[in-house]
C-alpha cells in the first residue's frame, strides 16, 4: 500500500522525514524554496480541483516559512505577488491578496515547451521542483537536475480518447505514461487518493515511491437550512468527463417521481450545449460567490457528482462539510471521497443512478443519516492537514536526493 502521510487521526501519520518548522532562533524550512510547475493557475478560467490544491498547499507553505513559485501557463509574461485569489466556482466575491509568486511562462500550450527555460532561469531559487502532472507532463527529470516531487491528482488514461482523435489520443496516453513510470522513476510521487494510488501502481510505479497527501476542506462557517422543497446541485467546470449531459438525461426519468429543482453551478466550454438541452426546472448559474456557493451547498438535498474519472472530487467534501450527502458513480476518485452507503451513495450504472437519486429524495430520515455522516468525516479533512502532509514529503524528496543519501 501506499505510505499515507495525512496527520489527522485515524489516517496514518506521515512516514518520512519532517521539515522542521519556522522559528527565530532555528534554521529555515526545508526545502526553502520551493518551485511548483503546472498548466494553471487558480486565477484561469479553466482553474478546477487541481489549481485550488495547489493554490492552498503554496499559500500554506508560505505561511510556514518557505519562499514558493509556481511556473504556469498565463496570459501575461509575468504575474508576481499580490495577486488576487478566489475558488475556481467563484464570481463577485471578496479577493485576497496571494502570497506567494505566479510567474507565467508562456500560453496554454507553449509553456510546455518554455518551461525548461524558465526553471533554468529561476535554478538557484529552487531547492525542490514540484511536477503537478495533470496529464500532458513536462518531463522535468529529463531536463532539471536538482531534487524533484511530481503530484498527480489522477491519471488520465480514459479521458484521452474523450478529447482528441485517435492518433494523438495514444500518443498522449503514452507519453504521460512513459512520464510518470519513467521519467519519474527515481522520484517520489503524490498521489491525492488511494484510487489514484492505485493507478499509478497500474502503470508500473514502485508502491513504495507513492505517497498520499488528502485534499482538504475550509471550516464552512454558519450553516442555513436545507430548502423546503427538493434542491439537487451538481457543481463544477462544465467539461465533457463530469457528464452534465447524463445527468440531465436521468432528470427527467426522476423529477417526475422527486419534484423540485436542479441547479448547475460552473461555466465551460459545455455550457451552452447542455443548458439548451436541459428540461424543465433546470438552472444553470455560471460562476457564483463564495457565499452563493455555501448557501446552495447547506441547502441542497443532495450532491450529484456524475463525473466519469475523478481524483479525489474536491465538492463531494465541500458538500459534505455542510452535511450534504453525495451521490455519484462507482468510479475512481469518488470511491475515496465517499463512503458508499455511509456518506453518500455510489451507483454501478445509470438505472441505479435514477434510483438512488429517488430513493433518497422521497427519505428524509436516509438523506439526514447520510448527511451527519458526512459532516462527522469532512471534519477530518483539513486544508492544515493537507498541507502539513504535503511538507513532510518534500522534505523527505529534498533529503533524499542530498549527496551521500
Amino acid at each position: 500500500m501506499p505510505q499515507h502521510v495525512q496527520p489527522s487521526p485515524p489516517l496514518a501519520p506521515s512516514p518520512g522525514p519532517s521539515s522542521p518548522g519556522p522559528s527565530p532562533s532555528g534554521p529555515p524550512p526545508l526545502p526553502r524554496r520551493i518551485v511548483f510547475l503546472a498548466r494553471r493557475d487558480l486565477g484561469n478560467p479553466a482553474a478546477g480541483g487541481s489549481e485550488l490544491l495547489v493554490d492552498k498547499i503554496a499559500d500554506g507553505l508560505t505561511a510556514l516559512g518557505h519562499q514558493v513559485t509556481l511556473v504556469c501557463g498565463g496570459p501575461s509574461p509575468e504575474l508576481s505577488a499580490p495577486l488576487e485569489r478566489g475558488d475556481p466556482h467563484e464570481q463577485g466575491g471578496t479577493p485576497t491578496a496571494r502570497s506567494y509568486r505566479v510567474v507565467s511562462a508562456g500560453g496554454d500550450a507553449g509553456h510546455f515547451l518554455r518551461a525548461p527555460r524558465e526553471l533554468a532561469r529561476r535554478a538557484d531559487d529552487c531547492d525542490l521542483l514540484v511536477e503537478v502532472c495533470n496529464g500532458m507532463p513536462y518531463l522535468a527529470p529529463l531536463w532539471h537536475r536538482g531534487p524533484t516531487l511530481c503530484l498527480v491528482n489522477h491519471v488520465h488514461t480514459d479521458l484521452w480518447g474523450m478529447r482528441y482523435p485517435r492518433p494523438a489520443a495514444r500518443l498522449g496516453r503514452r507519453l504521460e505514461h512513459w512520464a510518470l513510470a519513467g521519467t519519474h522513476r527515481r522520484n517520489l510521487m503524490v498521489a491525492v487518493s488511494g484510487s489514484t494510488a492505485s493507478a499509478l501502481r497500474d502503470l508500473g510505479v514502485q508502491r513504495d515511491r507513492i505517497r498520499l497527501v488528502y485534499n482538504g476542506v475550509e471550516e464552512p462557517g454558519p450553516l442555513v437550512p436545507k430548502a423546503p422543497e427538493p434542491l439537487f446541485l451538481a457543481m463544477g467546470r462544465l467539461v465533457e468527463y463530469k457528464r452534465i449531459d447524463l445527468l440531465l438525461r436521468l432528470w427527467e426519468r426522476v423529477r417526475p417521481v422527486t419534484g423540485g429543482r436542479l441547479v448547475i453551478v460552473g461555466d465551460g466550454p459545455e455550457r451552452a450545449r447542455l443548458a439548451a438541452a436541459a428540461g424543465p426546472d433546470v438552472t444553470f448559474t455560471g460562476r457564483i460567490s463564495e457565499q452563493r456557493k455555501h448557501q446552495l451547498l447547506c441547502s441542497a438535498w443532495l450532491l450529484l457528482h456524475p463525473s466519469l474519472v475523478e481524483g479525489w472530487g474536491l465538492v463531494v467534501m465541500e458538500a459534505a462539510a455542510r452535511g450534504t450527502p453525495a451521490l455519484g458513480f462507482d468510479i475512481p476518485g469518488l470511491r475515496d471521497s465517499v463512503e458508499d452507503g455511509v456518506t453518500g451513495l455510489l451507483a454501478r450504472g445509470e438505472s441505479a443512478f435514477a434510483a438512488h437519486w429517488c430513493t433518497l429524495a422521497l427519505s428524509a430520515r436516509r438523506r439526514d443519516a447520510l448527511g451527519r455522516a458526512a459532516e462527522a468525516r469532512a471534519a477530518r479533512f483539513r486544508w492544515s492537514h493537507t498541507v502539513s502532509s504535503f511538507r513532510a514529503v518534500a522534505a523527505e524528496a529534498f533529503l533524499s536526493a542530498l549527496p551521500g543519501r
